[in-house]
């Protein structure tokens, strides 16, 4: 099974408001940069559709190593959802879990891959970081300029 390293990061300008995804996914020497915004969104939406678009971009099964700066992401995922299933999506507080869609869909596309969950300080001199960092605010900006959903390979005119 072939092993990737993928980088994510997310943001938003408000929280909500304008926000933005950024990923890379390394694979050897290859490189592949994704990024995307939502024109009304929260910063932990873009932290996980990050991760859920750097997966879906993957072709075949791989050993994954996802490096977030998001609690919210690596906890959900490796700690918290199978408590959240078990309890038909409500917290441990009987609350609904927020961004359930989300959380379904990354749950589905990491199902297909062997993933590790790992967590990095965010704005800390992590050069990966720091470029997903920079690729999530591409997002937000696009976003703001049209107004619509964005992604890299869209005209931005």
């Amino acid at each position: 099974m072939d092993e990737i390293d993928i980088f994510t990061d997310g943001a938003c300008s408000g929280n909500p408001g304008p926000g933005g995804w950024g990923a890379i996914l390394r694979a050897g020497p290859h490189e592949k940069e994704l990024w995307g915004g939502e024109p009304a969104t929260t910063n932990n939406r873009m932290e996980l559709l990050a991760v859920i678009r750097a997966l879906e971009a993957l072709k075949r099964p791989v050993t994954a190593r996802v490096h977030t700066d998001s609690q919210y992401v690596q906890k959900g995922i490796s700690e918290w959802i199978q408590g959240w299933k078990a309890r038909g999506w409500k917290t441990a507080a009987k609350a609904p879990v927020k961004n359930e869609d989300l959380w379904r869909a990354l749950d589905a596309v990491a199902a297909h891959h062997q993933v590790k969950w790992l967590w990095v300080k965010g704005h800390a001199g992590h050069v990966e970081n720091e470029r997903a960092d920079a690729l999530a605010r591409r997002g937000v900006d696009a976003v703001k300029k049209t107004g619509k959903p964005m992604q890299a390979g869209e005209e931005l005119a």
